[in-house]
């Protein structure tokens, strides 16, 4: 079996900013550098012939090159606990559209359509029982922004769990085309 899902890889000023701010909330499991992805589709768990389609699939996908910003932080809720925490980017109609389009490659592979509303973020932290308090670290960083950065092609994962956490495997990297979506 394959766990997939299909992504953003931020630049590396990105990954850096989101890497500085990260800290200040106990017993959280804190992203690294390489976890740091804008997810566009989560596929699951497939067999070998699946993840073959699925990368085929993906070929298909025509889309520009994408210029996005960090824009502010969030929580991920479960009843009355936190999840996760987040980062935002935007513009989200400019991911939003990959996201469909992927979705459609994907359904046309065979895949059932994605089931959630669709938020454009990056994961920064897990959560547990064990964690503290969130609110201290979502005011801190709401005003979180960065500068508009180019992402010129998405990437086919492969996420194999661990111990400390999942580490994601690229399996294939797709092209956007010239020109660009989403200027901000």
């Amino acid at each position: 079996m394959h766990r997939l899902f299909v992504a953003l890889r931020p630049p590396a000023a990105m990954r850096a900013a989101l890497s500085a701010i990260m800290g200040g909330v106990d017993a959280a499991r804190w992203q690294d550098d390489e976890q740091l992805h804008v997810t566009l589709r989560y596929i699951g768990d497939v067999e070998r012939p699946v993840a073959e389609d699925i990368a085929a699939a993906l070929h298909a996908v025509r889309a520009p090159a994408l210029r996005l910003a960090l824009s502010g932080v969030g929580r991920f809720d479960s009843g009355s606990r936190g999840r996760a925490l987040w980062a935002g980017v935007t513009p989200h109609d400019a991911v939003a559209t990959l996201h469909h389009r992927i979705d459609h490659a994907l359904v046309r592979a065979g895949l059932p359509p994605e089931g959630r509303a669709y938020l454009p973020h990056i994961t920064l932290a897990r959560l547990n029982r064990a964690s503290g308090p969130t609110d201290a670290f979502l005011g801190r960083h709401a005003a979180l922004r960065s500068a508009a950065m180019r992402f010129d092609h998405f990437v086919l994962y492969q996420s194999h769990p661990g111990k400390g956490g999942a580490w994601y495997e690229p399996v294939a990297r797709y092209p956007l085309y010239a020109g660009s979506v989403g200027q901000s």
